[in-house]
C-alpha cells in the first residue's frame, strides 16, 4: 500500500469511526431541546454534504475505472457489475437515482480534478467536457452546496448551442450556486430551467414543439389484473389536466375553502369521501371520459370546462417574439401560442402592463370577486409563502391588512395569495405582511419564532413576471 492510499483509508477510516458513534438511542432525542434537535440536524446536513461529496468522488474514480471501451477488463466489471451505476447502487444499498447522481456528480468533480494531466488509463490529455460548470465544481468541492444541487444546476442548464455561448451559461451557473444557499434541489432545478429559458427566448417555440413531441398515452396490463395508464403530457395539455385534477381532489387534500354555499356543500362531501384522493380521482376522470364519449358533437359542454391562464407581458404580446407562461407549468410557450390559445373557449389570456398589474376593481365588497382572485392568481402564481409551491387553485386571497382587525380594503394592492395551510398560520400564529413604499412585499415572522422579527421578501411564483423585469432591465 503507497502513502496515498494510505492517508486516503485512514481519513475515511476515522470518518466512519466518527460516524458510527452518532447516538442511536431515540429516547435521547425525544428528551432533547427543540433548540438542540435543530441544530443536530444542521450538523447533520452538513456532515451529509460532507460524505455525499465524498462518495461522488469515489463514484466518479469507480466510473472512469468502469468505461465501455475498458470491457470486461473494467474495475465494475470485473466486480460482476455492468455499470458503475450499478455497482454503486448495489454496493452501497442506494436507489438507482442515487446512484446516477452520484457517478454524475462525480465524473464532474474528476473532470475538473485532473484537468491538463495525462490520463494513465487511455493516454489523452484530461479536459472539462462541461466547462461552464466550473463555478459549480468549485462549490462541490469547498462543500457549499450538495451533489444533488449541484446535478440539478447541471440539467437544468444544459449545453451551449448556436443561441446561447459558455459564458452565459457559466455566468448562470454563478447565480445558480449562489440560489443553491436558499433553495432546495427541486426549486433550483426549477430555478435552472427558468435560466435556460430566459437565455434563449427565441428558440421557446422550438422546445415547446420538442415537449409536445413527447407527448404519449400508453396501457399497461399488470399481473394483478388491474391495468396502469402512463400519461406523458405537454404543458398545454398538463394544463387542462391539471385543472379538472385540482377540482376533483383538492377538498379532500385541505384545498380551498369556499364561501358559495353550493360549492360548500360540495367541498364537504368530497372530504368526507371514504375514498383516496387517488381514487376519487381516477373515478372523476372515468366519469368525464364517458361523458365526453357520449356527448352529442352539436352541443358544447357546460361552463364547467377547465379554464387555462396564459400570461405574457405587454411588450412580448404586442411584438409577437418572448415567452408566455400557462399556469401551474414551469416550461415556457410561445406568443403565437397565446394568440391560438386565446381564441378557445377555456382560455383566459392575461397581458401584464409595465407595471406588473393586471386589473383594477372596486373596494367596496369584504371578499374579492371571482376576477379579482383571477389577477392575484397572476401576479403571484400561487402561495406566496417561502417554499411552499402550492398552485394558484390551491390558494385563498388574504388581505394583508386585516379586514376586520385594521380596516383593510379589498383592493388588488392588498391581496395576497396563501394556501390554506398557510393562511391560518397567519391568522393564528402571528405572523404579519406588509408592502412597501416601493411595492415589494415583505413577510415578518412572529418574535418567538425570530426575535428580531426580520422581514423575509415575498417573490411572485409566476415566471412572467420574471420576464417583465428583464425587458424592463434590458429597455
Amino acid at each position: 500500500m503507497n502513502s496515498t492510499d494510505t492517508h486516503l483509508l485512514e481519513r475515511y477510516r476515522a470518518a466512519a469511526a466518527v460516524l458510527a458513534d452518532l447516538p442511536n438511542d431515540a429516547a435521547l432525542y425525544a428528551a432533547a431541546s427543540e433548540s438542540a434537535l435543530l441544530e443536530a440536524n444542521q450538523l447533520f446536513a452538513t456532515s451529509q454534504v460532507a460524505l455525499r461529496s465524498g462518495g461522488a468522488f469515489i463514484a466518479g474514480e469507480i466510473a472512469h475505472r468502469s468505461a465501455p471501451e475498458l470491457g470486461s477488463q473494467g474495475l465494475a466489471q470485473r466486480s460482476g457489475h455492468r455499470t458503475a451505476e450499478q455497482f454503486i447502487k448495489t454496493t452501497n444499498g442506494v436507489t438507482g437515482r442515487d446512484a446516477v447522481t452520484a457517478v454524475r456528480v462525480g465524473s464532474l468533480m474528476r473532470e475538473a480534478a485532473v484537468e491538463g494531466e495525462v490520463d494513465l488509463l487511455t493516454g489523452v490529455v484530461a479536459t472539462p467536457t462541461q466547462p461552464w460548470l466550473s463555478v459549480v465544481t468549485s462549490a462541490l468541492t469547498a462543500r457549499t452546496i450538495s451533489i444533488e444541487a449541484a446535478d440539478a444546476i447541471r440539467a437544468g442548464l444544459g449545453a451551449p448551442n448556436s443561441a446561447i455561448t459558455t459564458e452565459q451559461l457559466a455566468d448562470a451557473a454563478r447565480q445558480l450556486v449562489e440560489a443553491a444557499r436558499k433553495l432546495d434541489p427541486d426549486a433550483l432545478a426549477r430555478e435552472a430551467r427558468a435560466f435556460r429559458d430566459e437565455l434563449d427566448v427565441d428558440g421557446a417555440a422550438l422546445r415547446e414543439e420538442e415537449r409536445r413531441q413527447k407527448r404519449s398515452l400508453r396501457l399497461y396490463v399488470q399481473a394483478d389484473g388491474t391495468t396502469k395508464l402512463v400519461w406523458i403530457m405537454d404543458p398545454e395539455t398538463a394544463a387542462t389536466v391539471r385543472d379538472i385534477y385540482d377540482r376533483t381532489t383538492s377538498p379532500k387534500l385541505g384545498g380551498v375553502r369556499f364561501v358559495d354555499p353550493a360549492r360548500q356543500s360540495l367541498a364537504e362531501q368530497i372530504a368526507a369521501d371514504e375514498r383516496s384522493p387517488e381514487q376519487i380521482a381516477s373515478d372523476g376522470f372515468e366519469q368525464l371520459l364517458k361523458l365526453g364519449a357520449d356527448v352529442n358533437p352539436s352541443f358544447l359542454l357546460g361552463s364547467g370546462a377547465p379554464v387555462v391562464r396564459l400570461t405574457a407581458t405587454r411588450t412580448a404580446f404586442e411584438r409577437g417574439t418572448g415567452l408566455a407562461r400557462i399556469e401551474g407549468q414551469v416550461a415556457p410557450v410561445s406568443i403565437s401560442t397565446v394568440w391560438r390559445l386565446t381564441c378557445e373557449a377555456g382560455v383566459a389570456g392575461v397581458v401584464l402592463d409595465e407595471n406588473g398589474y393586471v386589473l383594477d376593481f372596486g373596494r367596496e365588497q369584504r371578499f374579492f370577486t371571482r376576477k379579482q382572485k383571477e389577477a392575484l392568481a397572476i401576479m403571484w402564481g400561487g402561495c406566496a409563502f417561502p417554499g411552499c409551491q402550492c398552485p394558484p387553485s390551491w390558494t385563498e386571497a388574504h388581505h394583508i391588512v386585516f379586514w376586520k382587525r385594521d380596516g383593510g380594503k379589498t383592493d388588488l394592492a392588498d391581496g395576497i395569495l396563501l394556501c390554506r395551510y398557510h393562511h391560518l398560520l397567519l391568522h393564528n400564529n402571528g405572523w404579519e405582511i406588509f408592502r412597501d413604499d416601493g411595492g415589494k412585499y415583505w413577510l415578518v415572522p412572529p418574535p418567538e419564532r425570530d426575535p428580531n422579527q426580520t422581514p423575509i421578501e415575498l417573490v411572485s411564483k409566476n415566471l412572467a413576471l420574471r420576464d417583465l423585469q428583464r425587458e424592463q432591465l434590458a429597455s
